[in-house]
């Protein structure tokens, strides 16, 4: 197994992943647009436009894509950000590619012995239902990271 997937409270989901990165280049998967579109989005999904003005209160936006499910647009706006150590955002589909339910991701990184863990958690899920349909896709997305990084740790 890849990661680590635990449930907190059935509003809560959180994902353990380990690289054998450095703290600083894992951080900037999640900061950098040209990255951000090499990774983001589940298995058989592309992402072709993804922007960011990444500052606290800055916005950021994106579109997955497939020839299955179509194209599905998200956004959000940075809540807090730590350099090497936490990305606090906002997260919602836009209407019509998804459920459009607001809810806050945070994503925080520690590196011990050239090993980064990176610990994603999205809240609240208005149901469990909800949280569940997020699984699939997060995991497989975050699988990706692993890809483009290359060599793992669990």
């Amino acid at each position: 197994m890849l990661a680590r997937i635990d449930t907190i409270a059935d509003t809560e989901l959180v994902i353990d992943r380990s690289f054998n990165a450095p703290v600083a280049l894992v951080f900037r998967l999640w900061s950098d647009s040209d990255l951000l579109k090499r990774w983001f989005g589940p298995k058989d999904f592309t992402c072709p436009s993804f922007t960011v003005d990444f500052r606290v209160g800055g916005k950021y936006r994106g579109l997955i894509a497939s020839s299955q499910y179509g194209d599905s647009w998200f956004g959000g706006t940075f809540k807090n950000i730590v350099p090497n150590q936490q990305i606090v955002m906002t997260f919602a589909w836009d209407e019509g590619s998804g459920l459009t339910d607001l809810t806050d991701i945070t994503i925080t990184f520690d590196e011990d012995g050239g090993v980064t863990t990176q610990r994603f958690h999205q809240a609240p899920f208005i149901s469990v239902a909800d949280r569940d349909s997020h699984v699939g896709g997060w995991t497989e997305c975050l699988d990706k990271q692993l890809v483009y990084l290359g060599d793992h740790r669990n």
